[in-house]
């Protein structure tokens, strides 16, 4: 399902711009609907935010396609994409920072999602890595916290010394990389100005908070995890 929540005379903007003809209609229970020339419609319910596309294939998704863009550039509207048929699950990786993790979990469970954690999880005689690769099998999209709980620096060069993520939040990092993609992973760094990030792999996403994580990373995490078909309603940041 696809969401809305901005105001009519938004929707009715952004449809002007695809410069495709049609008309407008305005029936009962705050239902507008537009149809176009070429047999492409949609209709959207103001009090819900729901946007339903109808007509025949290829207009149909021509039509979509072209104003969904639009609409998630929009200043201050968001558009929750179609879902990518996963569930509502979500793989947490965290270090010893229990509150930025008690943050996130209810952040997470506020959103209607359901957080997986490592060591929260039925180990049923598995390594950890076994436990991992069972846990991700339907997940479609990880978060880690990156936080400064360990101190390191090279060799003969203690001037050097910078923050790091623990070495099991790293190794878990790369597992889920290679098996979700980048893309589908996003690293909650903690006090970034004086972390040392836990990879120097270009096109991965940072998103970086200090105490209050959910007003400092909730936006962005909520606008990523949406990209990946995550149906999280803006009112519920």
């Amino acid at each position: 399902m696809t969401k809305f929540l901005g105001s009519c005379e938004v929707l009715k903007e952004k449809v002007g711009q695809l410069g495709m003809a049609g008309e407008w209609k305005e029936l009962p229970n705050g239902q507008k609907q537009y149809k176009a020339r070429n047999g492409a419609n949609f209709s959207w319910y103001e009090t819900t935010g729901k946007l339903v596309f109808g007509g025949s294939s290829p207009e149909k998704e021509k039509l979509q396609t072209s104003l969904v863009p639009l609409l998630e550039a929009a200043d201050g509207e968001f558009v929750a994409p179609v879902t990518n048929g996963k569930n509502n699950k979500v793989f947490v990786v965290y270090g010893h920072d229990e509150n930025s993790r008690n943050q996130l979990d209810a952040m997470l469970r506020r959103w209607g999602l359901e957080p997986l954690i490592l060591d929260q999880l039925p180990s049923k005689g598995q390594t950890i890595i076994e436990k991992l690769e069972e846990y991700t099998q339907n997940v479609g999209f990880a978060v880690v916290l990156a936080t400064p709980d360990d101190e390191g620096y090279r060799t003969g060069h203690e001037d050097e010394k910078a923050f790091r993520a623990r070495q099991n939040v790293v190794l878990e990092l790369g597992m889920l990389l290679a098996k979700l993609g980048r893309e589908k992973v996003a690293i909650l760094l903690k006090d970034q100005k004086q972390m040392e990030r836990p990879s120097d792999i270009q096109g991965l996403v940072y998103i970086p908070f200090k105490d209050n994580l959910q007003k400092d990373a909730g936006p962005n995490l909520a606008k990523e995890m949406r990209a990946q078909g995550y149906n999280i309603d803006i009112r519920d940041l």
